[in-house]
This record gives C-alpha cells, structure tokens and sequence, in this order.
C-alpha cells in the first residue's frame, strides 16, 4: 500500500524516503502492516536476508520514550523489539520484525491455546515486576491527578454523546470528588514499571524463544511507575474481548502465588479502582476515536466496557461512584453504538 494513500503528507514521504535511504532500504518495498487508536502506523520492509518494520510515529508521538524502554526491557531480558535505527525528532524507527503471531490472530482461530497464552502474559508480569522493583530514572510516576485526568474523558466525551449536552459544572464536580476519594485507596506499596496497554493486541508469540522470552511486547512508550495491579487488569478486564471468569480467576492466583508477601484482597479492591478509571477512560477514548477521529469500529467494545465497569463499581470500596453512574448513567441508558453522535 503506498504511502500516498494513507494520507501521509508529501514533506513526511519526502523524510520517510530519506531516512530509509540513509539506511540502505527502499521505500518501494514498504508494505502497510497496521496502524491504531494513535498517529502511529506500521510498514514491514522486506529484503532477500532479512525482514523489518518501520514505525512511523509522527509527533506528538513519543518516539524517544519508545527507543528508551525498548532497551531498558531487552537489558533486563524480555522481549521488546530491537532498535535497529531511529530518527527521534522525525519519529521513525526501524525496529525487529516479530511476524504475525500477536495473541489476538492466535485466539481468534485457537481458543484451545488460551489458558496457556494468558498464563505466559502473567508469567512475563511477574518476572518483571520481580526484575524492576527500583524506579528507573526516566519513568514518572502514575499519579492519582493522571487516573483522574484519565476518568474525566468519559464526561468530556461520552457523557455529551448520550445526553446531547456537556455536563454541568456542578456534575464535573461531583465526579471528581468522588474519583479522588477512591483513587486514595489505589496507592500501593507494590510498584514496578507499568507498560499500560498490556493485552492482546500488543502481545505476541515467539515460538523460538524460551520461558516469558517468547511473550513479545509492544506499545509500551507510554509506560509509567506505578501499581502492579494496573497491567493486570489491563490484561484481564480487555475491552476487546470477552474472557472466561474461571481463566481470569486462575491467572490473579496465578500472579498471588509468585507473591506471598501481597495482600490478595487488598491488592484486589485496588484494582478494582484503577480498572473502573482505565475503562472510564476508554469509554471516552472510544467515543471520541469515533467522532472526532472517523474511527467507528470502535463502538463495537463500548457495551463490552460499559460491562466491565459496572463490574468494577460493584465492588463495596467504590459504593458512592457506583451510585453516582446509576443516578447519572442509568443502565438502559448506558450508550449503545448506533446511538453516538446522533
């Protein structure tokens, strides 16, 4: 697929063309391999020796962060793409090709194979928040005012949507208020580094490799320090797709068991908090990828999210915030896709 086609601008194909040539490659031989919710896309370069894909990731993408913890995963030996060249102010980087083996293409024709992947992606979050226990330098911390921010997408984006209005100051408000006073229990005395979009779509199999070496990881230049729970859930409560209770109770004991020291129940309600504002987050990203960005496939998780969360607010520690979203968001309101920007 050209670059031309996907809307890349002549001055960017003229930097892209550049950049490859620098780097004895041709832009001839790029073929379109996938974009995302983000500006990112990605292209695999192949040649007779060897196979490459190249991230063109224009700004405000933040592509040095990419390189960085790239080589901070791979030094502490998982498996994140080798940096083959970058050229960070650009945003591109041409990096190791892992094939096409993501979990997601893998479940979506093997579902027999899915205790053993999920227990390969706990596995890898285990061995590294075993591995990373110091806060590296260059990782900020994942603050309660950054989950707020986050939760806040929900009224800025979903709320309007569902109810043809913004919502009052007096309901931004309260919502806050309420966030705030449950973020107070999502401080954990356990934190590592959090890569934050750890499911399957950014997850990969690498059937040469050994141990968690064969669980590929991408999409973390947005990684932050922070609670152990938080990529647990990101992989656990998935709005993408739907996963068996009994296999999502297998792997939080699973995950326990490598840690005797942590408090299961304590550690669950604070999951609970941080999985309701990740999922009130996506309910405005979602939104929002579909009205402002022309990207309606996304609806299709909303009904799957909205689930998620209701489950989340059932626990007893966010009791007030789940009576605010009944009052506010009553279940037979709880937006359908067809009903989005209409």
């Amino acid at each position: 697929m050209p670059l031309s086609t996907l809307h890349t601008t002549q001055d960017r194909v003229a930097l892209i063309d550049k950049f490859l040539i620098t780097n004895s490659l041709e832009t001839q031989k790029l073929s379109f391999l996938a974009g995302d919710a983000s500006l990112r896309k990605y292209y695999r370069l192949k040649e007779e020796n060897r196979c490459l894909v190249f991230m063109d990731a224009p700004p405000p993408e933040n592509c040095a962060s990419f390189v960085k913890i790239a080589q901070f995963l791979l030094d502490h030996g998982f498996s994140a793409p080798k940096i083959i060249a970058s050229d960070l102010e650009n945003g591109f980087v041409l990096l190791e090709d892992f094939g096409d083996k993501t979990y997601t293409k893998i479940l979506s024709t093997s579902l027999e194979q899915e205790k053993e992947l999920y227990f390969l992606a706990i596995d890898t979050l285990i061995d590294l928040h075993k591995a990373v226990t110091i806060k590296p330098f260059f990782l900020k911390d994942y603050l309660s005012e950054t989950h707020l921010a986050e939760a806040m997408l929900l009224l800025q984006w979903m709320y309007p949507a569902i109810k043809g209005e913004a919502a009052s100051p007096l309901l931004q408000h309260e919502y806050q208020h309420l966030w705030k006073s449950a973020l107070r229990i999502s401080q954990s005395p356990s934190s590592s580094i959090v890569l934050r979009d750890f499911h399957v779509d950014n997850l990969m199999v690498l059937s040469d490799r050994q141990g968690v070496s064969q669980c590929g990881l991408l999409d973390f230049q947005d990684a932050l320090w922070g609670s152990v729970t938080y990529d647990l859930v990101s992989l656990l409560e998935d709005a993408r797709r739907d996963i068996p209770m009994n296999l999502v109770e297998s792997c939080w004991n699973r995950y326990f068991d490598a840690f005797p020291e942590l408090d299961p129940v304590a550690l669950r309600h604070q999951a609970a908090v941080l999985s309701a504002a990740r999922h009130a987050k996506i309910l405005g990203i979602f939104t929002r990828l579909a009205i402002r960005d022309n990207k309606p496939h996304y609806l299709g998780h909303i009904p799957r999210v909205w689930r998620l969360l209701q489950e989340c607010l059932e626990n007893p520690v966010l009791s007030d915030l789940n009576q605010w979203f009944l009052t506010n968001f009553p279940l037979d309101e709880r937006i359908v896709p067809d009903r989005v920007g209409r």
